[in-house]
C-alpha cells in the first residue's frame, strides 16, 4: 500500500492529498530513509512523521483496516524545539 493511503486510511492524516502533500515537503521517513507519496509499506516498517512541531514515530502492524483496532502501534510523539 502507498504511504499516503496508508496514513489516509489508518486515520493518521485525515485527507491523502494531505498525506501527499506532508511526502512532497520531505517530511515522512520510512525506515530511517525519505519516502515520496508513491512508497510501498509493509507491516513491520517505521514511520517517522515530521508534522508541525511535532514528530511522531510508529510501527505499522497492519494494512488492512479494521473499525476497532489500530493498523499501526504508536512508538514515540515528541514535540520539536524551534
Amino acid at each position: 500500500m502507498r504511504i499516503d493511503k496508508y496514513l489516509k486510511v489508518s486515520r493518521i492524516i485525515k485527507r491523502r492529498t494531505v498525506a501527499k502533500n506532508v511526502a512532497d515537503a520531505d517530511r515522512i521517513y520510512i525506515n530511517g530513509s525519505l519516502a515520496k507519496p508513491g512508497k510501498t509499506v509493509k507491516i513491520g516498517d517505521i514511520v517517522e512523521l515530521h508534522l508541525g512541531l511535532k514528530v511522531i514515530s510508529i510501527k505499522i502492524t497492519s494494512l488492512t483496516p479494521s473499525k476497532d483496532a489500530d493498523m499501526y502501534e504508536l512508538i514515540s510523539e515528541e514535540k520539536r524545539s524551534v
